[in-house]
């Protein structure tokens, strides 16, 4: 295995004696992403447009792939999660790395800057939310209530509902994952229209249960803290995102200062796939604006 730790190709660190398994591709300033889930393996945030502007550093988070496992689901806190992405960033021993975040994260990558903004050129925060809590969760079942609505000529969107309730009790990794790819439709702002693309997503998807399971002792708000954040950050969100949309990516943007907000009109959740270029251009401009870094 290559000792440099920016050498394109899957790279694994000791963490206190635990795996923490990384992926490194493409060349330029260097962004450290941490998918969401939590539970996703990083595979489906593979961002290969990025790849030809900036050095791409795929974190495989704890719980998920090879990475670390823990005895219970609480262990899987954003706390933990921060320490390992933390001891990542120290190894890469970069000056001023992008740090992206999607989802949960988005949390995770907010907690971070929060506690070292020194350590970063750059915040992305992608389709995530500064809270979650009562409000949050309300309106994503909402939503999701709603969607066979949306689609009355699609039989398929009736299974949404059911999916969605199945991906909350699934009790082992294979029940949780093919749960998420039932799921996947409610992600996409046109899931039949790309009917290739849900496809793709749908069969490179894996997912472990156990961090699905943590529950934090209270919901993720650090809205009162955002003020205080001085990294430049970009927020990114999906006008037809079911969980983390432009309602949460404006409460971002109105509390962290300076902080540019980029709404994708024809994207869900995952505008990386959905607007794959206009996605690259908009962070490949973000960060070589803000961060330096290998060319």
């Amino acid at each position: 295995m290559a000792t440099d730790p920016l050498a394109a190709g899957e790279h694994l660190l000791e963490v206190d004696g635990r795996p923490q398994w990384y992926h490194v591709a493409g060349r330029g300033p260097v962004c450290l992403v941490h998918p969401g889930g939590p539970g996703l393996g990083w595979e489906y945030l593979r961002m290969p447009e990025l790849e030809t502007h900036l050095t791409m550093v795929y974190l495989e988070p704890i719980g998920t792939g090879r990475s670390a496992r823990f005895d219970h689901a609480d262990d899987y806190s954003i706390d933990r999660y921060t320490e390992f992405l933390g001891r990542v960033l120290d190894h890469l021993a970069v000056s001023a790395p992008l740090l992206l975040g999607h989802s949960h994260g988005g949390f995770v990558a907010q907690t971070y800057a929060l506690s070292r903004p020194e350590r970063l050129g750059g915040l992305v925060l992608y389709a995530t939310s500064p809270a979650t809590g009562s409000d949050f969760w309300t309106a994503a079942v909402t939503n999701v209530q709603l969607f066979p609505q949306q689609y009355p000529e699609r039989p398929a969107a009736a299974d949404i509902p059911p999916a969605f309730r199945a991906a909350l009790t699934a009790g082992t990794d294979a029940a949780y994952c093919e749960a998420l790819r039932r799921l996947l439709p409610v992600y996409l702002a046109d899931p039949w229209g790309e009917r290739s693309l849900l496809e793709d997503v749908r069969h490179g998807l894996r997912a472990w249960v156990a961090p699905a399971r943590a529950q934090e002792p209270r919901p993720f708000d650090v809205r009162a803290s955002l003020a205080g954040l001085t990294v430049p950050s970009l927020i990114l969100t999906g006008a037809h995102d079911f969980i983390c949309g432009p309602r949460w990516a404006q409460a971002l943007a109105a509390a962290i200062p300076d902080a540019r907000l980029v709404t994708f009109d024809d994207s869900g959740h995952l505008p990386h796939l959905e607007e794959a270029h206009t996605f690259a251009v908009t962070v490949a401009g973000f960060a070589h604006r803000r961060q330096p870094g290998p060319n």
